[in-house]
């Protein structure tokens, strides 16, 4: 990945290319005042370098957190392997969702900050095992400031690694939409699609080339690296757990809460959805901008959440909302409830809809409640079954050798 990648965001990109070139070569006392002032930070912005834990094992996990979860895979660790610390590192940006990590660094000093980055390069190769998330660079702008650098650096001071990939960082854009009719990668207007194609090619070629182990948090990432092996997103099941009584109200309240519409295929199905909100069989209600810390609530008082429809796959969302009890509708391929069916031995209770049949399903679990209130009670056991942390700690533990 270039400069380019490293930095976008902070500076225009024809900028960001001259500046990382001009600025690693400069001394470092005055590179580090040059970046304060083009990257906007300050010296007070750079936090001090990660504490190494007192355990025989110390794993870090990093730097991505996508949807809270390097955090949760490091707790489910701690809980289930003794003698082991978990340490979840993460950039954080102003205005984001909020989810918990154990060592926050602000976005614009782990991209371009060399003196923090040589700090922290020092602490992290006293861990012992290290989970690299989404194919990113620990330490942009130190060495070739790519993952593939940095596993040979570690591997070579003895540390164990691992690669772990959440989705767009791995799924290939050109397979999914070859496969799937509902596929975002179709649509010739996200300007995204370049640039994940690219992600995705080079993350897979390093998984490749480097030999170590790999792991995708979704099963249908499979499809793109058959090698790999599952390691569960993690919810705390005792967190969203809600006493709301289901399917109770006249017209069912139907949550919608997209991270990212585009992926989610809320455009296909919102007419539908505002739709029966208008001839009176649900009350629709879409959800922006809430932060993490509000959503056990909003989904508790929920009777169904409409999670994705392009993808295939269930994720963070559905989990947090099947630990809810809610009735979940989604689009999810039979490859991925195989999967699952196969590692936990349930089925997935996530009631089965595509763009066209939404409608249908939906007038359906307003028409015969009870049936799809004994769906949503399957919710909670499935996911504290391959989703509240014993699943995922295991095979961790069995990747990085630390049983």
């Amino acid at each position: 990945m270039g400069a380019a990648g490293r930095l976008r965001g902070i500076v225009p990109p024809r900028l960001d290319g001259f500046l990382y070139e001009v600025q690693r070569r400069l001394p470092l006392v005055v590179g580090e005042r040059l970046d304060e002032r083009y990257f906007g930070y300050s010296a007070a912005d750079r936090p001090a370098p990660v504490a190494v834990p007192a355990t025989g094992r110390r794993v870090y996990v990093a730097p991505a957190n996508f949807a809270g979860q390097g955090y949760a895979w490091s707790r489910a660790l701690e809980r289930h392997v003794d003698d082991l610390t978990a340490v979840s590192m993460a950039p954080v940006r102003d205005g984001g969702f909020g989810f918990r990590v154990d060592d926050p660094v602000p976005y614009p000093v782990y991209a371009a900050s060399r003196r923090w980055q040589r700090a922290q390069r020092k602490q992290v190769l006293r861990f012992t095992h290290v989970v690299l998330e989404a194919g990113r660079p620990l330490f942009p702008r130190l060495g070739a400031g790519t993952a593939a650098a940095e596993v040979a650096e570690l591997r070579a001071h003895g540390l164990r690694v691992a690669m772990l990939f959440h989705g767009s960082d791995i799924r290939s854009p050109d397979r999914h939409a070859a496969s799937s009719r509902w596929s975002p990668f179709h649509e010739n207007g996200w300007e995204e699609v370049p640039r994940l194609r690219e992600i995705a090619a080079v993350n897979k070629a390093t998984a490749t080339d480097l030999g170590v182990p790999v792991l995708v948090s979704t099963p249908d990432l499979l499809l793109d690296v058959p090698w790999a092996r599952w390691c569960p997103v993690v919810v705390e099941p005792e967190r969203w757990a809600s006493g709301t009584p289901l399917l109770e109200r006249e017209r069912p309240l139907v949550v919608h809460a997209p991270s990212r519409g585009v992926v989610k295929g809320t455009a296909l199905v919102e007419p539908a959805l505002r739709e029966l909100d208008a001839a009176g069989v649900i009350e629709y209600q879409p959800v922006s901008g809430v932060p993490n810390d509000a959503m056990p609530a909003l989904y508790g008082e929920a009777d169904v959440v409409v999670d994705q429809f392009r993808i295939g796959n269930y994720g963070v969302a559905a989990c947090e909302a099947m630990a809810a009890g809610r009735v979940v509708v989604s689009h999810v391929d039979d490859q991925v409830r195989s999967a699952a069916r196969d590692a936990s031995g349930l089925d997935v209770p996530i009631v089965e809809a595509t763009p066209d049949t939404l409608s249908d399903v939906l007038r359906r679990i307003a028409g015969d409640r009870e049936a799809f209130r004994e769906v949503a009670s399957r919710g909670p056991r499935f996911v504290d079954t391959l989703h509240g942390g014993r699943f995922s700690a295991r095979v961790l533990a069995e990747t990085l050798d630390v049983l």
